[in-house]
């Protein structure tokens, strides 16, 4: 993950597609990310990063069909919000505290899968 410097407002990582999905790796996000397409999901790779204990980082889904897989460290808490047609699955902790990702999915068709390790 890549800090911004200073106390400016954040910068958001932006991706866009018409067909196909979007490959994430989290040492080259920002602590905002933006993810578009009509047809493709979003793999995330997060399990290689450290985010701070309090640090909130955000990434948001859009696209007609297509869901959301999240690998993240064991200790992350994941909050998914967003309208779509498809469950989440996620076994983490749910507790406030420590490093939170938190996933804005919007579609018609995908889910959100969490997967930790």
């Amino acid at each position: 993950m890549t800090k911004t410097s200073g106390d400016d407002s954040q910068k958001t990582d932006i991706k866009v597609s018409l067909i196909g999905g979007h490959r994430l790796k989290g040492e080259s996000l920002h602590e905002r990310t933006l993810t578009a397409s009509l047809i493709g999901g979003a793999d995330i790779d997060l399990s290689d990063i450290d985010i701070p204990d309090g640090a909130e980082l955000r990434i948001t889904k859009l696209s007609l069909i297509g869901g959301v897989s999240l690998k993240v460290r064991s200790d992350v808490r994941v909050e998914v919000h967003g309208i779509r047609l498809g469950g989440v699955k996620d076994e983490g902790p749910t507790e406030p505290g420590g490093p939170t990702v938190r996933i804005d999915a919007w579609g018609l068709i995908g889910g959100v899968s969490v997967r930790r390790g």
